[in-house]
């Protein structure tokens, strides 16, 4: 199966992310050539360039991405959605990517990233991408262990759906064909390190390894992405996240 490759973090070329990817893999790049102008236009440029790759790979099967960050699961939302299929989301992150600009103390938009699927100011980034936001209530955030008060009262007042990897089974996960976000983050530190936003107590490869195997089973994933969201360069990791790629491609393919 192909596997879209899209080297950003936000709106920043990573030219250097370097991930593993299987040998011989058919790897469609996405390049796309972003205006100067403020962070938002690049963004919209980027994601608009990305959901039509991914729009064009749904016509064979399930879609497989490998990315730099959660937001370009933005992108993949939209391409799915032009190709026909309105998914639900399976979130799996150490963080909830839940906060809004009104909310965050960094400023960081990663930290956005679900926040816009909901809906979140449309103006910014689903309205110029033709996205239809997805329901709450057809979220399932898995791991999330590494939430600000914002996001805990969020999901706390929301239909969102929240609880560990561990035990995780096809009727825990909403209905429907799925996009799938998995962050490497939620990964323990001491057993991916270099993140860009490393959370302590996480899970370990097997325990990521199994819940990927859960929601591929099921037959409805219709989009995953990887988002390997370190800081790239010559540390960055390399055996395990070529480890969760080849098992996805093998789930997927």
């Amino acid at each position: 199966m192909p596997i879209l490759y899209a080297p950003y973090h936000l709106d920043e070329h990573l030219p250097d992310l370097r991930p593993a990817l299987p040998e011989g893999a058919d790897v469609r790049e996405t390049a796309a050539d972003l205006p100067d102008a403020d962070m938002w236009a690049r963004l919209v440029r980027l994601h608009d360039r990305f959901a039509d790759d991914a729009a064009a790979a749904a016509a064979d099967g399930p879609v497989l991405a490998v990315t730099g960050d959660c937001t370009l699961s933005i992108g993949l939302a939209a391409g799915l959605q032009r190709a026909g299929t309105d998914p639900a989301v399976v979130w799996i992150d150490a963080h909830g990517d839940l906060q809004t600009l009104e909310t965050t103390a960094s400023g960081y938009v990663g930290g956005m990233a679900l926040r816009f699927l909901h809906g979140y100011r449309p103006d910014l980034l689903a309205e110029p991408l033709r996205l239809r936001p997805v329901g709450e209530d057809r979220t399932l955030l898995l791991d999330g262990r590494d939430l600000d008060p914002p996001e805990a009262d969020h999901i706390a007042a929301t239909a969102i759906r929240h609880r560990p990897l561990d035990g995780l089974t096809a009727a825990d996960l909403p209905e429907g064909p799925l996009l799938v976000n998995l962050d490497l983050d939620t990964l323990d530190p001491e057993t991916m390190p270099g993140a860009r936003y490393p959370a302590p107590d996480g899970p370990d490869e097997a325990l990521v390894l199994q819940a990927l195997r859960t929601i591929t089973g099921t037959g409805r994933v219709a989009g995953l992405n990887i988002a390997c969201t370190w800081e790239p360069g010559p540390a960055a990791p390399a055996a395990l996240p070529a480890r969760v790629i080849a098992a996805a491609v093998d789930a997927l393919g």
